[in-house]
């Protein structure tokens, strides 16, 4: 838990020990009230005293409840604000590390749980900071304080009042113990929750499609139920502290007047000093009783931190597990390119860190500058994953991978990523304009109006834009969800070649176009784009049909190598691939 602490600023630091200050100069307000209400009872029961004593004494403990008010008045301002800094700090390197993950990452924690964790997590935190600074700090203080102001007073007194404190105390490690496993499945199931919620939300058309909102009300029912039983369960149980606090409460002063009564009953009256001892006896038991209950309010506001604390301290465990993961794909210090536009694999071999086989097996090939390379095969051959490791967003378990004559390894992120330029399978877009869209990131070098506009007339988007409310100004919803696949593609394209790279990576990039968008594209690549590196993932025959070098993969291996008309004669897996698509002729005519 104490870990997270670690990331709180300077100034925040200095909030909270002026925050400690200020909330012990209130309970030594609080704590000096009983002393000025013994006076006035003191003064009360005694004969002949001057009523200006007992105003004086009442001013000074106003004086002292008014003192206490502006200090928790002042102190709750200030653990509001560093409670506020400390999430937004956590929140921002939360971000910057998910940022930072890779694909294996995001695996691993899953999309529904880093929103769980930047979100319901960090503000678990934030709640317990800000009552933390306020009822934390006070709770311990006060407690001690309160003590030591009755300890020594009266043994039979403090007895009751210690034996208070122990019922509290079991209380209350019993209920932790109960509660705190729970309160670890409370945040699983919050990251089911979303998990679900975000599902039904981003395949809206497809479960109304399949007429399956009965099925995902089901999922999402099953999710809420286990998430409110487990809810019920420690707020059950949290509940039961209060009417045990208030019973002890009740208690603890009922003793305390009892066995002051008999204490003060106890001094027989023979004369003028029995009865000025029975009236010291009376306002020690009058301040007693004051203490005792400080005590025991001490007690009830640390319930009120241990209510919130189990709960955080599986948030802080969560949010320390997000910002402990490193990458398994660290930036390299820096590389001097030999050459442009050339990568290379040598015997390239890649397992999934889950995986119990290899996906790929000793790859080797070479792309030359300016050339096209294409990958064809099955589903599940290993494609996808290739051209991945090219881009980097995986490490290669075996083997070597250069880019421009160096290790692949060796560039930092912003060095290869002005180099390469990346088309995901799935088109990804974001919420603003088109020409936010095309401009999106740091190509390493300003991106003008005419490098977006003849981007998007070659991945032939140029039409579609043009068409649109407001042109290169018109809005791009979240993920494109105003936009048709195609669209999406065109522009991801369009936004891949506004950065000039040295090489352009395509992850079956053509799939939702046409078959004349297809070519037409393909054609203003080759023609406008000659000294560019293409490395082309696709399905369609017709796609790679024209690549300078072909790779068939069957089962994480490379079967076969060349152009296709040497494939067409030496790889049987590309013959079968082909005249699945296409009859004799019409490979012969294309």
């Amino acid at each position: 838990m104490m870990k997270i602490f670690r990331f709180m600023r300077r100034r925040d630091r200095w909030y909270a020990l002026l925050c400690l200050l200020l909330v012990a100069g209130q309970v030594w307000f609080d704590l000096t009230m009983p002393d000025y209400m013994s006076d006035i009872t003191r003064l009360i029961v005694t004969p002949d005293s001057a009523m200006a004593d007992i105003w004086i004494a009442g001013g000074k403990m106003l004086l002292c409840a008014l003192g206490s008010a502006a200090l928790s008045v002042i102190v709750g301002y200030f653990a509001a604000k560093l409670a506020s800094n400390f999430s937004y700090t956590i929140r921002e390197k939360v971000f910057h590390r998910v940022t930072d993950f890779g694909a294996a990452e995001i695996k691993r924690f899953s999309t529904a749980s880093l929103i769980t964790r930047t979100t319901n997590d960090i503000t678990q935190i934030q709640m317990l900071v800000a009552m933390g600074l306020q009822v934390m700090i006070k709770a311990p203080i006060m407690a001690v304080w309160a003590i030591l102001k009755i300890v020594g007073k009266n043994w039979q007194l403090s007895l009751v009042t210690a034996a208070a404190v122990v019922v509290i105390v079991t209380a209350i490690l019993i209920l932790m113990r109960l509660v705190l496993p729970k309160f670890r499945i409370v945040q699983r199931q919050i990251d089911d929750v979303n998990r679900v919620t975000r599902e039904n939300l981003t395949g809206l058309r497809i479960v109304r499609a399949f007429n399956a909102e009965r099925y995902q009300e089901e999922k999402f029912e099953t999710a809420n139920q286990n998430l409110m039983a487990t809810q019920l369960y420690t707020s059950r149980h949290m509940a039961a502290l209060m009417p045990v606090i208030s019973l002890v409460m009740s208690g603890l002063s009922l003793a305390i007047y009892w066995l002051g009564a008999s204490l003060v009953n106890g001094i027989p009256v023979t004369g003028m000093a029995a009865i000025q001892q029975r009236v010291t006896m009376f306002s020690e038991v009058v301040v007693f009783s004051s203490y005792a209950i400080y005590v025991v309010m001490s007690f009830m506001m640390m319930i009120m931190i241990f209510m919130m604390l189990p709960r955080a301290q599986v948030s802080a465990a969560r949010i320390e597990e997000v910002l402990a993961a490193r990458p398994a794909v660290q930036e390299g210090e820096g590389a001097e390119a030999r050459e442009k536009g050339s990568i290379v694999f040598k015997n390239v071999s890649f397992r999934y860190g889950d995986a119990s086989e290899d996906c790929l097996t000793d790859i080797s090939f070479e792309a030359r500058p300016g050339e096209t390379v294409a990958f064809i095969g099955a589903t599940g051959s290993g494609k996808s994953t290739l051209v991945s490791l090219a881009a980097r967003l995986y490490d290669a378990t075996q083997g070597e991978i250069l880019l421009d004559g160096q290790d692949i390894q060796d560039y930092t992120f912003d060095q290869l990523y002005e180099k390469v330029g990346y088309i995901a399978q799935k088109a990804v877009l974001f919420s603003g304009t088109v020409e936010e869209n095309l401009t999106f990131g740091d190509a390493g070098h300003p991106i003008t109006a005419e490098d977006w506009n003849a981007a998007l007339d070659i991945a032939q988007a140029k039409d579609f834009v043009d068409n649109l409310p407001g042109g290169e100004q018109g809005n791009i919803a979240q993920g494109g969800a105003n936009l048709s696949g195609g669209q999406k593609q065109r522009l991801s394209i369009a936004r891949a070649i506004a950065r000039k790279p040295e090489i352009l990576i395509f992850d079956d990039s053509f799939s939702a176009l046409d078959y004349r968008t297809d070519a037409a594209l393909r054609r203003r690549l080759a023609a406008d784009l000659k000294g560019t590196t293409c490395l082309i993932v696709a399905q369609r025959i017709g796609t790679v049909k024209n690549a300078d070098r072909i790779i068939v993969l069957d089962e994480g291996r490379a079967v076969g190598m060349g152009t296709h008309e040497e494939l067409m004669q030496s790889c049987d897996v590309y013959r079968e691939i082909a005249l699945s698509q296409l009859s004799q002729t019409e490979l012969e005519e294309t």
